[in-house]
């Protein structure tokens, strides 16, 4: 692998690299002028917004200047927010109007030539505003973007922030922290309603050592390509691949309400990782036609009914409370670790919470959802339908047909582990889910039997047609760590059917036949038949093969869900911050993740001499992969990743793999990707 050992040298040379980068680039920036620094890397210029070429003219408040009334009447007509109203009138005496000019500049409600046509006078001297830190989260990618922190009434020329760099904040789709009211830095309005846009534009270079499937992203060791599942054919399949699917956008909105007490907030958000066109005009060209497709799509109503109680409920897709709330930070996002120990999806679901102050910074979190119950299918394995009916098929039916919701719960704990600066809270929290899947097997959809037959005996203890199902259940523990030095995520989970939320080895259900004779197969309306138990009846007797009779009774042949566990450890180091870089220099984004995780079949529901009466189930016993992560951020707005990763997948006890020709128990893929993130 002499592409992987070159991409391993240069991620090593970085890191040996970074702590003399951190004391002399940055020193060198810290004496660049900014005409200089705009001439040498454009690009690498703070957003409009953030800079001030041109000093606003301070303006003196007239005698007899009724600053209160003025502002009363702009949050009346939803120029400012009743906080930046407040902040403003809090003013020293005689700075209200400037800061006053200052938010309505940065709002665009006045530009640089009214200003400038209005009379300049010397700013009154003020005393320096107590600094804050912001912490930035050094996530290349969130699934999901904060809400923007609301206008600060600070002026133009307050004093920058302490020279820290941030600590490594967690991903966390799911925060535990309510929005504030007006807390939206709007980008523009649509009518009353507050709107602003976020993404990032994401392209990335991927060689796998071995990809039988010819996928961008690591699938697990089944090769559905292939004629035989776990054969590579005549070679390991190597692969090279460069994508710029992972692209996303989205929106966070903010509604209008009288009410303090109340905060309505919502985003919508989509990418193009999902199916590609098939129109006549793009269909040699398809592979680059992605299709943009949903990924979030809630509203979210808040209510405080006191500084330390906050109840709220959401409606929409959302991320899921088991599994979504722990991700690990990796560069490799279309299938950020699934089926190799990270547990996560997206659903339809309403969702009801409280965030309850504990004192000091503790805050306690309990959630409750209940969700689209949902079951997923594997698109090539799919019977008698076509790949793409059954997916449809079992994932639209078999959880829906069962007549309930799905249930989820979480409980996180949220407090300030490390009180340095820029170090984001912790969290501790369990989470869980319970649901059923059900197949039906209606009487129309019978085979046409003759008389004196075990199928006639059969069909006529069931005339109406019959259902099977199982249940669907899991438990995961999660930790996120943050502190100075490094920022631990961990996740532990265990339990039954998990395919939907990508854990289990893609397993689901299997059907237990043990102690029945001459079990039949019966199609369903889902129409799913690869990749998961049969539907079945047999009979709990001896039959009759003459006469067809069976001396026992006629049973559905039950299924029972196929139970797995696994979990990961993620690991950032900051290390930009450990060498004292200059926050603002283009060193302060150095940052370098160590993940491993495994997803693994409990070993007594595999089809091997323990359970031989199983039918449904796969041979694959366990997925686990190894990667190492460098980001460098160039500036607020630009991260450059690079991640070698070893992905492996073994088989249950006694099965083999041919991987390009030889025999093995273990399958590996060696994966190196590299590519820039730009966000907005």
């Amino acid at each position: 692998m002499p592409l992987s050992q070159w991409i391993c040298s240069a991620l090593l040379a970085a890191v040996s690299v970074a702590p003399v980068l951190a004391g002399t680039k940055d020193a060198a920036d810290a004496k660049a002028t900014p005409e200089a620094t705009a001439t040498a890397n454009p690009a690498a210029q703070p957003a409009p917004a953030a800079a001030n070429p041109t000093p606003t003219p301070t303006l003196t408040p007239a005698a007899g200047t009724n600053t209160t009334a003025l502002l009363g009447v702009l949050v009346m007509k939803g120029v400012l927010s009743p906080a930046e109203a407040k902040s403003i009138e809090a003013a020293p005496a005689g700075s209200e109007v400037q800061l006053l000019v200052d938010v309505l500049t940065r709002k665009g409600v006045v530009s640089a030539s009214d200003l400038a046509a209005a009379p300049a006078a010397p700013a009154p001297a003020a005393e320096a505003a107590p600094a804050t830190v912001a912490v930035a989260v050094a996530t290349p990618q969130p699934a999901a973007a904060p809400a923007s922190p609301p206008v600060a009434a600070l002026p133009a020329d307050a004093p920058p922030p302490p020279a820290v760099v941030p600590a490594i904040a967690p991903l966390r789709t799911l925060p535990v922290d309510p929005p504030k009211k007006d807390g939206l830095a709007a980008a523009f309005k649509m009518g009353p309603v507050k709107m602003t846009p976020y993404g990032f534009i994401k392209a990335t270079a991927a060689k796998d050592t071995s990809a039988p499937n010819g996928d961008d992203f690591p699938f697990i060791g089944l090769f559905l390509n292939s004629t035989a599942v776990t054969s590579t054919g005549p070679t390991q399949d190597p692969e090279f691949h460069l994508k710029a699917r992972s692209t996303r956008i989205g929106a966070n909105f903010e509604w209008p309400d009288s009410s303090p007490k109340l905060t309505f907030t919502g985003k919508i958000e989509g990418d193009y990782e999902g199916n590609f066109s098939e129109v006549d005009n793009r269909d040699v060209s398809s592979i680059r036609s992605n299709a943009f497709q949903l990924r979030l799509a809630w509203a979210r109503m808040d209510y405080a009914a006191s500084d330390a109680t906050d109840f709220y409920f959401e409606g929409g897709q959302d991320w899921t409370l088991f599994g979504s709330s722990v991700l690990p930070s990796i560069l490799e996002t279309t299938f950020l670790g699934a089926f190799y120990g990270d547990i996560y999806t997206r659903s339809p679901q309403f969702q009801f919470g409280l965030v309850q102050k504990l004192g000091g910074t503790f805050k306690l979190a309990p959630t409750f959802a209940i969700m689209m119950p949902s079951s997923g299918q594997i698109l090539k394995l799919s019977g008698t339908l076509s790949g793409l009916e059954a997916q449809l098929g079992e994932g639209e039916r078999a959880g829906a047909d069962s007549g309930r919701p799905e249930v989820e719960g979480r409980l996180a704990l949220q407090f300030q582990l490390d009180k340095a600066p820029g170090v984001a809270p912790a969290q501790i929290l369990w989470s869980g889910f319970e649901s059923r899947r059900t197949a039906i097997a209606a009487a129309a959809n019978y085979a046409t039997c003759t008389p004196g037959t075990v199928l006639c005996t059969y069909e006529a203890a069931f005339p109406n047609g019959f259902t099977a199902s199982s249940t669907q259940y899991g438990n995961q523990i999660g930790v996120q760590l943050p502190t100075r030095w490094f920022t631990l995520i961990g996740s532990a989970y265990r339990g039954a059917d998990m395919r939907f939320f990508f854990g289990g080895q893609v397993n689901t259900y299997y059907t237990d036949i043990a102690g029945l004779s001459n079990p039949i197969q019966f199609q369903t309306i889902d129409g799913t038949l690869g990749a998961a138990g049969p539907t079945m009846l047999a009979c709990t007797g001896p039959v009759n093969l003459a006469t067809g009779a069976c001396t026992g009774t006629v049973v559905v042949a039950p299924q029972k869900p196929i139970q797995g566990f696994g979990g990961f450890i993620n690991l950032g180091l900051p290390l930009s911050r450990w060498f004292n870089a200059n926050p603002k220099g283009h060193n302060a984004g150095w940052t370098l993740y160590f993940h491993a995780g495994k997803d693994q079949v409990v070993h007594r529901f595999l089809d091997f001499p323990a359970n031989v009466n199983a039918g449904g189930n796969l041979p694959l016993l366990m997925g686990k992969v190894f990667a190492a992560t460098l980001y460098y951020k160039v500036n607020p707005y630009v991260t450059f990743g690079i991640e070698q990763s070893v992905y492996g997948t073994r088989l249950e006890p006694g099965a083999m793999y041919n991987i390009a020709g030889g025999l093995d128990n273990l399958w590996q893929d060696h994966r190196t990707e590299f590519g820039p993130i730009f966000t907005f």
